[in-house]
């Protein structure tokens, strides 16, 4: 039975001692995963018998402190209901994915950024404290400065192979009612990459402030940086792209714009980036018949995985007779220096268009990720691309080609790869790239009877 979401401490702890119960009723030896409605993650999983655990009732947000800029917050809720809960304060999370419905928890566990991550860097790194269900069958609270450091360190990439986030208390950041944006053509890889790095450096643009900072890559010649600033000014009607405006192809046709503070951060949600063309909602007639409010990236993705598990695409592509293609969704994130020998190698292997690109610094100098570690000193610039690729007759799409080839690729380039689609690496160069023996020393303290799948087997292995 599904719990009731609970909305104060003391609900919360009743409901902590109920998921407790649950974990330790799983017989010794069955794996212990969430029980899920769920998901952001584009990798398929191994299917298993064994009742998840159900966390349905965290989901909610305690507390938001005005005054302090703080919010305590349940694991699985979503950045949707968590911004609804905060903007009335006049504040937001430090870094807003772009997806809705992307859970708190599941961005600090699995990551996440956005166009704030150039100042603010990942969810992570404004989690003030978190309560985790660790493999071990214990709620412990992790912090940076108590006996559980080396947690709340290490949780971070970790997958939910060490264990879950109950409850978190993060920053958050004042707002303004609207935003600027400013979509500056830049040309070909080195010229994006140039401004990128310049205005990263100074946080200004032509002597205006940026606030927030993202791109997008339209072919191998025209990109655009859109630079967006908080202002209080109505210098105009903003624009509204949840109907049939489309955002992205804004970027080509106008050089400003102004949104409303929540549109903006659920800008890219409407249209899953561009991703809702493949599903015909960007065409006129299509999308006049389509209900507003089922313009959403879980809708989309909704119809993906029924596409999965039907294999209705694939099938029709074989009576088509048309080539295999391979899904090639993923996000990487390589120094700012490297971004125009990435783009030149992803043109041509690749050839998804348009792709997007974010900055990205680490917030705090000192801090060390050990499962996702990143120079301190360095500005990296996430590239996402979402989509397939036709293959040579005869090759294989599971067998992950292309995939492998740009996981060489930023290997090479000194970059990193989000976790959360496909991976093909082998044990021992995944323990090399994310996080090796300290994942190791994690898993023996919080899990040594292994009741959590280990992060290789996550998310490489499909377990």
């Amino acid at each position: 039975m599904t719990e009731q979401a609970v909305r104060t401490r003391a609900s919360y702890d009743a409901a902590v001692a109920r998921l407790v119960e649950q974990m330790a009723a799983i017989p010794p030896g069955a794996p212990v995963r969430l029980a899920k409605r769920t998901s952001n993650l584009f990798r398929g999983r191994t299917p298993t018998t064994t009742p998840g655990l159900d966390v349905s009732a965290f989901s909610g947000v305690i507390s938001v402190d005005g005054q302090a800029r703080t919010a305590d917050v349940l694991g699985m809720t979503t950045y949707e209901d968590l911004v609804a809960a905060t903007l009335p304060h006049g504040l937001v999370p430090l870094c807003v994915p772009q997806l809705r419905t992307i859970t708190l928890g599941g961005a600090v566990t699995g990551l996440g950024i956005e166009s704030a991550s150039w100042r603010n860097g990942c969810p992570h790194e404004s989690v003030l404290e978190m309560d985790v269900l660790t493999g071990d069958g214990r709620v412990v609270t992790a912090r940076p400065d108590n006996e559980h450091a080396d947690l709340f360190y290490g949780f971070p990439n970790s997958y939910g192979s060490l264990g879950y986030a109950l409850r978190l208390t993060i920053e958050l950041e004042p707002v303004t009612p609207f935003l600027s944006l400013r979509h500056v053509p830049t040309g070909d890889a080195a010229s994006l990459a140039k401004t990128i790095a310049e205005v990263v450096a100074s946080g200004t643009y032509d002597g205006q402030r940026v606030d927030y900072v993202d791109g997008t890559v339209f072919s191998a010649d025209e990109s655009y940086l859109t630079l967006a600033t908080y202002t209080e000014r109505r210098t105009q009607d903003p624009s509204d792209y949840t109907g049939m405006g489309i955002y992205y192809r804004s970027i080509q046709q106008r050089p400003t714009d102004l949104l409303t503070t929540l549109d903006y951060l659920w800008r890219w949600d409407t249209d899953w980036f561009w991703c809702s063309r493949a599903f015909g909602a960007q065409r006129p007639f299509v999308r006049r018949l389509w209900p507003k409010s089922k313009l959403r990236s879980d809708v989309y993705w909704k119809l993906v995985a029924f596409d999965r598990r039907t294999r209705f695409s694939a099938r029709l592509a074989e009576v088509r007779r048309r080539p295999a293609r391979e899904a090639v969704v993923q996000d990487i994130e390589v120094p700012v220096e490297a971004l125009p020998d990435f783009l030149e190698f992803f043109h041509r292997e690749v050839g998804i268009e348009p792709v997007w690109v974010c900055p990205l610094r680490q917030r705090d100098a000192a801090a060390t990720w050990p499962l996702y570690p990143l120079d301190p000193s360095t500005t990296y610039v996430n590239v996402g691309f979402w989509s397939t690729v036709p293959l040579p007759d005869g090759v294989d799409p599971d067998e992950g080609r292309v995939n492998r080839a740009i996981e060489a690729e930023v290997t090479r380039l000194g970059g990193k790869k989000s976790l959360y689609s496909t991976a093909f690496y082998g044990r021992e160069e995944f323990a090399r790239l994310y996080g090796g023996q300290d994942y190791e020393r994690l898993r023996a303290a919080y899990d040594p009877a292994g009741r959590l799948p280990d992060m290789w087997t996550k998310t490489v292995g499909r377990g």
